[in-house]
């Protein structure tokens, strides 16, 4: 199995990438043996995945770290870097190399503090004579404080050091960073590799996948938790009723609260499952006897903690909340679709008894309306509004 099969529908991307690990993998040979570096090469010290969400940005900069850190004997023979069996390739795709470093984010924002942290990392030589990879995940995240400490190192890099930064969209990035860096668009794949990669990776059954893919429009994290997860398919049974419950005032109110209360319980089992082990895990490191008090000078860090986990708590029920919306958007989508007897397939195949009562008793342009009230409110919960009145607002604004 090479680096690259969990990259779906990415041909171009992965061909340009393999191009690149080629060329960096002829760089380390040629310097390990004191020869002059190849003159014409597609390796460069930074790279920029944008995409859509659940395009794979994070798989394709993962899996290009991997192919740079192969040290399978087949490259000798002409065999392309990112076997995905040696050693490089196997410890790199696991997250236990020495010299990949992937950082992703479970709060809002990545502070100035962390980006130091990193950007030291990035100073040191790597271990493995190879290459010192730094894969950042969620680059759209950082603080503008952050982003400035990030360009530093950027412009003037390691001799061996890689940058691999994973945003949405070039506008997510600072253009002094975006300009220094290489840039590759990844697309949505098709619904039918989404489904391909759950049978083949995840031992999905056919219908389960296809469905899946089907209903997350080609969102591959997203389909694999539809298809693995019994809560994940009620939640969004629950967000697919939404539209026929909003034909009058109170029914949007009621449905705003159970909206906002189910991305809220999300957030509380996110912190049940992690928060009591975090809290553990420090009180143990610092010192504290088994149920008894924490050493002196102690607080400041059990403080640190708690503000994490409140932070934290936030963006699982704003993450919630903006996948809730997402598979409403699509909705209304399929309800358009059906209005205009468009021949796409529909995502919510599902529920068509529910769109097609919602097409009969609306107009195009009403569903248009309805879209832009959804994206509205997505847009108020990036500001900081309050989620449930924003999700109000939205609900008042999906009534006829």
């Amino acid at each position: 199995m090479a680096v690259w099969d969990d990259l779906v529908g990415q041909a171009r991307v992965e061909e340009q990438l393999a191009a690149a690990a080629r060329d960096a993998d002829a760089l380390v040979t040629a310097q390990a043996a004191g020869e002059p570096a190849p003159e014409a090469s597609k390796m460069t010290h930074a790279w920029l995945f944008t995409g859509p969400p659940g395009a794979g940005r994070d798989t394709a900069a993962r899996a290009f770290a991997a192919a740079l850190q192969c040290v399978s004997p087949d490259r000798a023979l002409g065999g392309a870097p990112g076997c995905g069996f040696c050693d490089g390739c196997h410890t790199a795709l696991i997250g236990t190399h020495a010299d990949v470093e992937v950082v992703r984010t479970d709060l809002l924002s990545i502070g100035v503090k962390e980006t130091r942290d990193l950007v030291r990392r990035a100073q040191l030589s790597p271990a493995g004579r190879r290459w010192q990879v730094i894969v950042l995940e969620d680059a759209d995240r950082l603080t503008e404080g952050a982003a400035n400490v990030l360009l530093k190192a950027v412009e003037e890099p390691a001799p061996r050091t890689v940058w691999l930064l994973c945003a949405p969209s070039l506008e997510d990035v600072l253009p002094t960073i975006r300009s220094r860096c290489r840039h590759l668009t990844l697309s949505t794949p098709s619904v039918e590799a989404v489904a391909d990669l759950l049978i083949r990776r995840d031992g999905i059954a056919p219908e389960v996948a296809q469905a899946a893919a089907r209903a997350t429009q080609g969102h591959i994290d997203r389909a694999r938790r539809l298809a693995t997860d019994e809560r994940a398919r009620a939640r969004r049974a629950v967000v697919l009723k939404l539209p026929l419950r909003v034909g009058d005032v109170g029914g949007g109110l009621r449905a705003a609260q159970e909206l906002v209360d189910a991305a809220a319980e999300d957030a509380k089992q996110v912190a049940e499952e992690v928060d009591v082990k975090e809290t553990e895990e420090l009180k143990a490191a610092l010192g504290a006897a088994q149920g008894g008090r924490m050493p002196r000078g102690t607080a400041g860090a059990m403080k640190e903690l708690e503000d994490r986990q409140k932070r934290r708590r936030t963006r699982t029920q704003r993450d919630s909340l903006d996948l809730a919306l997402t598979d409403l958007t699509g909705f209304y989508r399929d309800v358009l679709a059906v209005q205009l007897r468009a021949a796409s397939p529909l995502a919510n195949e599902d529920v068509r008894d529910a769109l097609e009562t919602i097409a009969r008793d609306t107009t195009p342009e009403r569903t248009l309306r309805r879209i832009e009230a959804v994206l509205a409110c997505r847009e108020a919960l990036d500001r900081n509004v309050a989620p449930l009145l924003a999700v109000e607002a939205m609900t008042m604004a999906l009534r006829d």
